[in-house]
């Protein structure tokens, strides 16, 4: 099967088509490498011109001043450049309604040229787009990233892009692709929730974790127990990180023979891996029901990960045991989840261990690109 997958978030078109060449499939990524990571693309359309020394400096007053990034409108431009060799592809998976990050009318034309030319496309439930956010403005969420925002409006400049998939003409444009695909695919609980019950919902699919590449390693915390906490502060607010900050900074006060706390901020993906690694307990986000990739990366380790898990988690896969700490917005809480490893280190390997066997039971690449070969094949 030719498949092309179009756009990249958090490594999981990369985990997927590891896995669909593996099986003998022919994968191709296009997109941007998803901003500072980096991830790898076949055909890459990032905005060199628009992102080098100079024009950088416009570039980032101009979206200051009129939250608009002209970076975008090259990134549909060469992406219109490779438009007539992306054809006879036998599925074309969208990360997002808007995987090509230019101008949404822009973008439109792309997308509506591409499904032309190609078998069929799907598209993915998987970030901040309209279906989601839609959800979290209905409050379909008992709390969502959403929040730090309501209770203070100085914020507004992280939420500019999410806000942005709540205006009409993003809706429009939502409604405008339900024609060109075949369906929608959630990639966790939390976008499950925000899908379930539409006509266009293909169902959920958790994210791919190449298991191959990821060596477990037993949680030995007979020294000091190392807590990693990574941040990107375009998305601080986003991920919870304040509470985080708090709870770490009363862990050391009260453990400071005990803990070793690393913080890094806005690394590349390599480099947060390489750091990671020293960790015991990883901080990764709180609003979330379940985990992303930085979360699902850490647990295959045999990390302990506080994280998105919620009940609706748990019930979906059946879990009896906690294979993550439950990161609620409330530093006590946490406080509370992080005494209570630092004074029971046995707990941080069994927690460990079955972090490890629930990737490997249900986030194993190869299992999720039979999941979506299935969908696929059937939509």
């Amino acid at each position: 099967m030719r498949i092309l997958l179009i756009g990249e978030y958090s490594r999981l078109h990369n985990s997927l088509k590891e896995a669909l060449l593996l099986a003998g499939h022919e994968v191709t990524i296009v997109g941007n490498g998803d901003g500072f990571k980096s991830f790898p693309v076949d055909l890459n359309i990032d905005a060199k011109f628009s992102k080098s020394r100079i024009p950088n400096v416009f570039r980032q007053v101009v979206y200051r001043v009129f939250n608009y990034d002209f970076a975008r409108i090259e990134y549909g431009i060469r992406f219109k450049r490779i438009l007539p060799t992306l054809k006879n592809y036998d599925i074309v998976q969208l990360i997002s309604e808007t995987p090509i990050q230019t101008s949404i009318n822009f973008e439109y034309r792309l997308l509506k040229q591409l499904r032309a030319q190609n078998k069929k496309m799907v598209m993915l439930c998987s970030g901040t787009d309209t279906i989601f956010m839609q959800a979290v403005a209905d409050k379909k969420f008992r709390y969502s990233l959403f929040d730090p925002y309501l209770k203070d409006n100085s914020t507004v400049f992280e939420y500019r892009q999410a806000l942005q998939s709540l205006t009409p003409k993003y809706k429009n444009h939502y409604r405008k692709m339900l024609p060109l695909i075949s369906g929608v695919i959630a990639t966790d609980i939390d976008y499950k929730i925000a899908i379930d019950g539409k006509p266009e919902s293909l169902g959920m699919i958790p994210n791919p974790v190449n298991i191959d590449a990821i060596s477990f390693a037993p949680n030995d915390s007979s020294e000091k127990i190392v807590i990693f906490h990574g941040i990107n502060r375009w998305n601080y607010n986003k991920k919870g990180n304040v509470f985080f900050e708090k709870a770490a900074e009363i862990i050391k006060a009260k453990y400071p023979e005990k803990v070793e706390v690393i913080t890094a901020e806005n690394l590349p993906y390599s480099q947060y891996i390489t750091l990671y690694n020293r960790a015991h307990i990883v901080l990764d986000q709180v609003y979330a029901y379940d985990q992303g990739y930085n979360a699902l990366e850490a647990m295959a380790t045999g990390k302990v990960v506080f994280t998105g898990a919620e009940p609706e988690f748990e019930n979906y896969y059946g879990l009896n045991e906690r294979v993550a700490i439950n990161a609620l917005p409330d530093v006590d809480a946490i406080v509370d989840e992080l005494s209570a490893l630092i004074e029971n280190p046995a707990e941080i390997a069994a927690i460990g261990k079955r972090a490890r066997a629930f990737i490997e039971k249900e986030h194993d690449y190869r299992k999720i690109a039979a999941k979506y070969l299935g969908i696929w094949s059937k939509s």
